[in-house]
């Protein structure tokens, strides 16, 4: 069913009150091939998962397609690995938990990322040393134009940091149905990125576990990331830097305290959200719109704010970083208008 001028208000996490002109649901992949060959739609179409990587500068004047596929089941397993194809419209956090309940090892560390499977992907989501590319083994897709489903391998799929072949040459190509992973019945236990040992000691487990990680990585990110439910946001709004060997020899230098990752020889991580808050910006507020007090890597709408207030607040703190330490920041967010 296509509805006409539906709020969208509970599709994003920034909490945006914007309309689409048209909207549905899909919870059938006939639907989507049904869709894509009518030519009496509107032919502006965006492709919506959870709505908490999307930044909405206006009123959507075309379709807003809502995949709701849903659906887990396994595809093969042995002693040691099993493989689980899991539908595009599944909460991401609820296929972790998924996981984690049937011991199934791989996404612990990536518990409470916000969105669904089907954006995983295209965002190669990470946190605490692992990314979707880690455990991904191929994903099924509907070719927009011939309405063929086509399978891409890992390879195929490009993997970069929050990068993939459907951000940039496949994107507005595609849309992803389903998604499967290699996950392992042997756990290999990653703690040592970030705080999560400290967490895991605070907690007091004794015995290593890929719940105890998930409820570490838990408590980690409830402490620094507001609940979009409670104060409108993205998340991470901009991607880590990663800058050149030469860059990163002026800039420790320059800034001898800062944190920072070896990526390799000639290649170095910065976390965005110590530039921006060393920049002045954590706790900032301008009206409804401001840098959340906890962790400068988000930027919130405190209830009336706009998607052009807070893309001018990304924009001021992208030019105010560049200025004070020579390194640009950019946003993992995707600008919709």
């Amino acid at each position: 069913m296509i509805e006409q001028n539906v709020s969208l208000k509970h599709y994003n996490t920034f909490g945006f009150d914007i309309k689409a002109a048209f909207f549905t649901r899909v919870t059938h992949i006939e639907q989507l091939q049904t869709i894509f060959s009518d030519s009496n739609l509107p032919a502006q179409k965006l492709i919506l998962g959870g709505g908490s990587n999307v930044l909405f500068l206006k009123n959507f004047d075309g379709l807003v397609i809502k995949i709701a596929l849903e659906g887990i089941s396994v595809i093969s397993e042995n002693d040691k690995q099993i493989i689980v194809k899991v539908a595009s419209g599944v909460s991401w956090h609820a296929f972790v938990e998924y996981c984690i309940t049937n011991n199934w090892a791989g996404v612990e560390n990536l518990s409470l990322i916000p969105g669904t499977v089907g954006a995983a992907p295209m965002q190669n989501i990470g946190a605490y040393g692992v990314e979707i590319k880690d455990v991904f083994e191929s994903l099924e897709a509907l070719n927009i134009e011939t309405l063929k489903i086509e399978t891409f391998t890992a390879s195929q799929c490009e993997f970069g940091y929050r990068e993939s072949y459907f951000k940039h040459k496949g994107k507005g190509k595609y849309v992803i149905l389903n998604v499967s992973f290699k996950l392992s019945k042997i756990p290999d236990f990653k703690t040592s990125y970030g705080i999560i040992n400290e967490t895991l000691a605070l907690m007091g487990v004794q015995e290593l576990s890929i719940a105890a990680i998930s409820e570490a990585v838990i408590k980690i990110r409830k402490s620094k990331l507001p609940d979009p439910s409670e104060i409108g946001n993205s998340g991470s709004f901009f991607k880590n830097p990663e800058i050149s060997n030469d860059i990163f020899e002026q800039f420790h230098t320059n800034f001898p305290n800062a944190p920072f990752y070896k990526i390799s020889d000639s290649i170095f991580k910065i976390p965005a959200g110590w530039l921006i808050e060393q920049a002045g910006w954590k706790g900032y507020r301008n009206g409804d719109v401001g840098v959340h007090a906890k962790q400068a890597l988000v930027l919130v709408n405190y209830g009336s704010g706009t998607g052009p207030e807070i893309r001018n607040l990304a924009s001021q703190i992208q030019d105010s970083v560049f200025k004070k330490f020579n390194i640009r920041i950019e946003p993992e967010v995707n600008f919709v208008s």
